[in-house]
This record gives structure tokens, C-alpha cells and sequence, in this order.
């Protein structure tokens, strides 16, 4: 497996990365594989200086930027475990992750300094704070302290890896931490995500691969660090726009692009004159996840543009990985493919395994031991994904089933998880925000269907006595949602009622509630 050292041997001059603005204006600030690697070299070095070391934590607090690779590429070559933080969380909750990981080193930038400013203040096992185009109190520049370090790479450069953050049933986010490679970076028997882009999509160093979601994401930063193991170009939107998106394609002529479905359907939403105008010839393939990409949408982007439309089913956790191509997509309406990765099998609650076409709870047996994973600080949480009889059976509480052929179809959460836009969204977070608001007695906050969306996030509250229910009291809530809560777990809509149906053993029964909520909305589209 190569990196980007490699590539700044063999084609230096060559662009790793490319920012495209919001794709219309353009952007064009390049970096290449001399730059990627020199800076990255420069900040490894410097992160080794200052005590850093196999298995520490650096967390990067950015908006999507060119230097975010560098960073990126630090972290992979020396070892340490790179933690990629929500731009759009409130201060104490980038704060939570920050202490949580073990972060020794926060890299930040200046459209990002009052929230890491404000997170800093509480994180006192954070102590070396870099900002890019800053300057900002307590933070030393990024571009400074790096252009002071020796381009030199280290003699020791372990490979890395990624810490990304999951929120569980509690609401509280869950580092998935996974054990280091043990192997240099450069390490040519290693397999990882460029190994799966080649063989699904096939990518190689002609690829150019335009990522148009967040970095802190896990797919949209590991899928673009793979292009850069096989010499190929990232291009990358500051934020997602249709009609831009579109002009990024056809003028960096784009060949890869990885999306969730909220992305093609706006795409699709497009007068049809504006879409055609655009020459989208270069692409090889659009490859969408994240969250199950409705059969109807495939069919509109399959009749115009062809079978390039891929799919792939995985998790942050990673256990296993299906894939269903174009054509079988369209034999197979509905599915999210076959594995590639890990061997499925669909269990009963009690872990009996289930005939096919009847539905149950997702596990991934392990292909290797060395894939293993776990919850940072939650044995708990680590041995509840477990199957009950075999360890290396791992459940991330998705619902699905098998048909005859092998092809896995996905059919409900266990959990009350909320996808939105292919974002996931822990209601119970947003619920233990709200009920601590004096004007609330109680509150259920779940996922009703959104067209464009996927999902909305619906809250209904119980008003605290003395308290009245409205338009007045709806807008108090949503406000202190969004003082407390990042943007997109704030509900859409509240709606009150004079108590909630709770068990004797005071269990919320959201399940019931969220039923009747469905079943009027399906009425009211009848």
C-alpha cells in the first residue's frame, strides 16, 4: 500500500487536493503530493517533539479545508490516533470529545475559534492548541509551528489510525477505537478502504474523487485519505450545493463521487434544464451510502446517466461491508447488495439465526481478528454489539434480512435512531437537552418521514404545570435546542400534549407513540 510519500517522489507537482468552494464560484486553491507530504512530515515531526506518541490522540476541529489532510496524513504516519470532530457541536460538547478521546493536540481554525476557544477552557489534558489561519489567544499558528519543523520524515512511521465518534442509546457520543495496524505506513500488504475503492469502483491513480459532505464524517475523510494511497486527486466542496456539485464535475472532470441520498434527490430536484446542461461525462461512478438510497431515486439517476450509480452498506464501527452495483440494484430493487467484508447473519433477539427472507438484527462475523473494535471507556457498550455465543459477531442495531441469493435488505433501526440527510441523530441526547428546560415535564423526541430528508426529528413535550402549550412556548424550547445542541438535532417541530404514555417502571413507550404519529402521516398522504 502506498502514500503519499510515494507520490511525492513519482508525480510531485501533481494536485492531492483540490478546494472547489460551493462548486459554482470554484475555489482552486491546490495542494500536491510535495506539499501533502512535506507538511505532513512537518507536523509529525513537530507532534513527536512535543511527546506525542504511538496510540496518543490529536483531534481537528475544521470546517472542510485544504490543510485537513495534512493533519490527516500526520496522524497516519506516526502512529497516533486521529479524532475528527463535528464543526457544527456546541463548545462542551466538542469539549466532551476532546477530554473523552485523550486528545494531546487540537488543530483548529480561525472560522472555528470561539468554539474551540470555549471547548479549551475545559479540556486541561488538550495541551498543545494549533490554529490555521489564525491568530487566536492561546492557540500558537499552525502555520508557523510547522514551517518550523524539519521536512524530514521520522525514522519510525507507524501507521495510524482514525478515532471518530458514534453516538450510542444514552445520547452520549462513543469513541469507536480500534486497535493500531502495527505496521509502517508504507506497508505494502495492508489492505484498507483503497483495497475495497479499487475493487468495487474501480479507482486508481487516474481517479478523480470529488468529496461534497463534512470530513469529520468517517466515510468522506477515510474514502478521500484512500485516494491518496493510490496517487489520485481529492476534490473537495467547502459545502454541499446541486447545481454546483454538478459544475464541479464537469470542470475538474471528475471520474468518482461518493454521496448520501439527500444529495441526489436535491440533485434531481433540479429543473431538468439546469441538470442537462452540465457535461457529466467523465464520471465513472456515483457511489451513495450512508443511508439506504430509495429504489425510485436510483431508477431517475440510472435513466439519466447510466449504470453508474453504486451502493455500499457499512457502519463508523466497520464490522462488515455489502456492495450492490447499478445493474443488480435494478434485479434487486431494494437491496443493499452483498457483503464484501465480514460474513452476515440475521439473528433473532435472543441470537438464533433466522431462515432467509424473515427479518432480525444484523450481525458482521469478523473476517480477521485483527479488524476488532471497541467503545472507548464502554466495555458495556462494546459487549452489547457482541452476539450472545459468538464474540466476533458484531451488531450495530441495524434490522435487515437475506434473500435467497445472499442479498441483504435492510428493514428498520432497532434502536430509535433518526437519519437525516444521512446524518445519524440519537433522540435521547435531544430529549435529556430538553427535559431539563423548567418548562417541560416531560418529552419523546423521534424521527417522522421527510421526503427530501430522509427523516425530521419530532419532538413532543409534556408541559411542566403552570406552563402553556404553543407556537410561544415551541419557539423557547427551539431556541434552547439550538443554544445547547448542534443545529440539526434541534426538532423541527413541537407538538404538546397533557401527559406521555409511560410503562409502571417509568419507561417511555415511544414506540406507540411514534406509530400513531406514522400512521397519520401515512393518512394524510393517502
Amino acid at each position: 500500500m502506498a502514500y503519499p510519500g510515494t507520490f511525492a517522489r513519482l508525480t510531485p507537482d501533481k494536485p492531492a487536493v483540490i478546494m472547489a468552494g460551493n462548486g459554482l464560484t470554484g475555489g482552486g486553491a491546490r495542494l500536491t503530493y510535495a506539499e501533502l507530504d512535506a507538511n505532513s512530515i512537518r507536523l509529525a515531526r513537530m507532534l513527536r517533539e512535543r511527546g506525542l506518541r504511538p496510540g496518543d490522540g490529536v483531534a481537528i476541529l475544521a470546517e472542510n479545508h485544504l490543510r485537513y489532510f495534512e493533519v490527516y496524513w500526520a496522524a497516519l504516519r506516526s502512529g497516533l490516533q486521529l479524532t475528527a470532530i463535528n464543526r457544527h457541536l456546541a463548545p462542551a460538547e466538542a469539549a466532551y470529545i476532546i477530554n473523552d478521546s485523550e486528545a494531546k493536540a487540537l488543530v483548529t481554525t480561525a472560522a472555528l475559534a470561539d468554539t474551540a476557544a470555549e471547548a479549551v477552557a475545559s479540556t486541561p489534558g488538550c495541551e498543545h492548541r494549533f490554529i490555521i489561519d489564525g491568530p487566536r489567544d492561546g492557540f500558537e499558528r499552525y502555520e508557523d509551528v510547522v514551517a518550523a519543523a524539519s521536512a524530514d520524515p521520522l525514522d519510525d512511521q507507524p501507521r495510524g489510525e482514525v478515532m471518530l465518534y458514534s453516538s450510542g442509546t444514552t445520547g452520549f457520543p462513543k469513541g469507536i477505537r480500534r486497535p493500531l495496524p502495527g505496521v509502517q505506513v508504507d506497508d505494502p500488504n495492508r489492505t484498507g478502504i483503497s483495497t475495497f475503492a479499487r475493487f468495487m469502483f474501480g479507482m486508481d491513480e487516474n481517479t478523480v474523487y470529488l468529496c461534497p459532505a463534512p470530513l469529520y464524517h468517517a466515510a468522506p475523510l477515510q474514502w478521500s485519505g484512500g485516494v491518496h494511497e493510490f496517487g489520485g486527486t481529492v476534490v473537495v466542496l467547502e459545502h454541499f450545493d446541486a447545481e454546483g456539485f454538478l459544475a464541479t464535475i464537469e470542470r475538474e472532470r471528475v471520474t468518482h463521487t461518493q454521496v448520501v441520498p439527500t444529495m441526489l434527490i436535491r440533485v434531481m430536484k433540479l429543473a431538468q434544464e439546469r441538470r442537462r446542461r452540465y457535461d457529466l461525462s467523465s464520471l465513472n461512478r456515483i457511489i451513495t451510502a450512508a443511508a439506504p438510497c430509495p429504489h425510485e431515486l436510483k431508477e431517475q439517476i440510472i435513466s439519466w446517466l447510466g449504470p453508474v450509480l453504486d451502493e455500499y452498506y457499512s457502519s463508523t464501527e466497520g464490522p462488515g461491508l455489502t456492495y450492490i452495483s447499478a445493474e443488480d440494484a435494478l434485479r434487486h430493487p431494494g437491496s443493499v447488495g452483498r457483503p464484501v467484508l465480514g460474513t452476515p447473519h440475521i439473528c433473532a433477539e435472543d441470537g438464533t439465526e433466522l431462515p432467509v427472507g424473515e427479518p432480525g438484527l444484523i450481525y458482521f462475523e469478523h473476517p480477521t481478528i485483527g479488524h476488532r473494535f471497541s467503545y472507548h471507556k464502554d466495555p458495556q457498550k462494546t459487549k452489547a454489539s457482541q452476539h450472545p455465543e459468538h464474540e466476533n459477531w458484531i451488531s450495530v442495531g441495524d434490522v435487515g434480512y437475506l434473500d435467497e441469493e445472499g442479498y441483504l435488505y435492510l428493514t428498520d433501526r432497532k434502536s430509535f435512531m433518526i437519519i437525516s440527510g444521512g446524518v445519524n441523530i440519537y433522540p435521547a441526547e435531544i430529549e435529556a437537552c430538553l427535559v431539563l428546560h423548567p418548562k417541560v415535564a416531560d418529552v419523546a423526541v423521534f424521527g417522522l418521514p421527510d421526503q427530501e430528508m430522509g427523516e425530521y426529528v419530532h419532538a413532543v413535550v409534556q408541559p411542566a404545570p403552570g406552563a402553556e402549550p404553543g407556537e410561544e412556548l415551541a419557539a423557547e424550547l427551539r431556541q434552547y435546542a439550538r443554544d445547547n445542541l448542534a443545529h440539526y438535532k434541534v426538532p423541527r417541530r413541537f407538538d404538546f400534549r397533557d401527559e406521555l404514555p409511560r410503562l409502571p417502571t417509568g419507561k417511555l413507550v415511544k414506540g406507540r407513540l411514534r406509530d400513531e404519529y406514522l400512521a397519520a402521516a401515512r393518512s394524510a398522504t393517502a
